[in-house]
């Protein structure tokens, strides 16, 4: 079977990109398959990484064969101001290939890898390559992370644009986390009338990996 590659982006920074990585994880996890995780990007990183680091752990439980993946392997570029990869980078050469090579090397004790990006779907890499650009160029699918909060509905419309712009197969998920008090009343009705169907993760996570996997 061909490793099926998810990456899960998200409408910003702060919205729930590594919630839903190890929730997918688990998910998937559950159903059988042998999972890896991988974060290409981590920025505002310090002693190590911690988001890539919290994925990690929980898939080498899932998949003990993780265990001999170093987290340099499992997040290849860390840089320490936390910005947009084109500034934290400094004068470092993200390149593609290096990314891949830790890929490529996951795929071999796995059915899917979950990519993490690094902020919002547009966020620029380099200087003319953004998030969207490294998810068609690694053949993956999309999983978009959408906020609840009040202000969010532009964001998401946005990102789901950009998405179908560059023709990346994906779907979406809104993470109810931010104004979730208020987000029956204040936002959901839109979303309502303008998607036939609207998925919210706590809802119905089992749904979400199902749907992830037609994609397929």
């Amino acid at each position: 079977m061909t490793t099926k590659r998810i990456f899960v982006t998200a409408t910003n920074t702060d919205v729930g990109k590594t919630f839903i990585s190890e929730k997918l994880v688990n998910l998937f996890s559950d159903m059988g398959l042998r999972v890896s995780y991988l974060k290409p990007i981590e920025t505002g990183v310090s002693q190590f990484p911690l988001d890539g680091k919290k994925v990690f752990d929980v898939a080498k439980e899932r998949n003990p064969e993780l265990e001999r993946f170093s987290l340099t392997e499992i997040v290849p570029y860390q840089f320490r101001l936390p910005a947009s990869p084109f500034v934290a980078k400094g004068e470092t050469e993200i390149k593609l290939s290096k990314i891949v090579e830790s890929l490529e090397k996951l795929e071999k004790v796995s059915d899917i890898v979950i990519i993490e990006g690094a902020g919002g779907t547009a966020v620029p890499i380099s200087e003319n390559y953004f998030t969207t650009d490294l998810i068609a160029d690694l053949g993956a699918k999309a999983v978009l992370v959408a906020p609840t909060n009040l202000g969010s509905i532009s964001d998401t419309l946005l990102s789901i644009w950009k998405l179908e712009s560059e023709k990346i197969d994906f779907i979406w998920t809104l993470n109810l986390w931010k104004d979730k008090n208020s987000f029956d009343e204040v936002s959901l009705p839109f979303y309502k009338s303008h998607f036939k169907e609207v998925d919210i993760f706590q809802k119905n996570p089992q749904k979400l990996a199902e749907k992830i996997l037609n994609l397929f």
